[in-house]
C-alpha cells in the first residue's frame, strides 16, 4: 500500500520554486550604456556629392540617458575603418543628444562638426564605436540597405 505525499512535502516544493523564481527575477539584466548612440544617418540623402551640405547630413546621434550631465571632453568615436573623431571640451546634459556631423560647422550643444572632407560611415555596413580611452561604452552596426539605423 503506498503513502499520499505528505501536505509539508508539497509545500517544501513550491517555498523552493517560489524561492528559485524569486532569484531569478532578482538578478540584475545587462544595463544599457548611459551614453549611447540612438541613430546613425550613414548614408546621406542624395547623390554623395562630398559637399558640405551632404557631408553634414551624414551623422551620428549620442543620448545622455544619465540624471545627470556627462564631460565628453577627450572621448572618441571611431569607425571599423579606424577614421576618429575625438570631442573638444564638451559636456552632454542630462536627457541631451547631440549629432556629431562627418563636414564641417559651428558647434553648439546639439550639434558638433567632425571637419572632414569627405565620408565616414560606410553604406555597405559600418560600426560606430563611442569610447573613452581603452573603453568601448557603446557601439552600433549595420548592413547595406538603408540609409539610417536607429540603434
Amino acid at each position: 500500500m503506498s503513502k499520499a505525499p505528505r501536505a509539508g512535502w508539497r509545500l517544501s516544493i513550491v517555498a523552493c520554486l517560489a524561492g528559485l523564481a524569486l532569484a531569478l527575477t532578482a538578478m540584475p539584466a545587462e544595463a544599457a550604456p548611459a551614453l549611447r548612440f540612438t541613430k546613425v544617418q550613414y548614408n546621406s540623402p542624395g547623390s554623395d556629392t562630398g559637399s558640405n551640405y551632404s557631408l553634414n547630413a551624414e551623422w551620428v546621434r549620442i543620448t545622455n540617458y544619465r540624471s545627470t550631465a556627462r564631460d565628453l571632453t577627450g572621448w572618441t568615436i571611431k569607425d571599423k575603418t579606424g577614421y576618429v573623431y575625438t570631442f573638444p571640451e564638451f559636456t552632454l546634459k542630462a536627457g541631451a543628444s547631440v549629432r556629431v556631423h562627418t563636414g564641417s560647422g559651428a558647434d553648439s550643444q546639439t550639434d558638433l562638426y567632425w571637419d572632414r572632407g569627405w565620408y565616414v560611415w560606410n553604406n555597405t555596413g559600418d560600426t560606430a564605436y563611442l569610447r573613452n580611452g581603452s573603453t568601448t561604452h557603446d557601439s552600433c552596426s549595420w548592413g547595406s540597405s538603408g540609409s539610417v539605423k536607429y540603434c
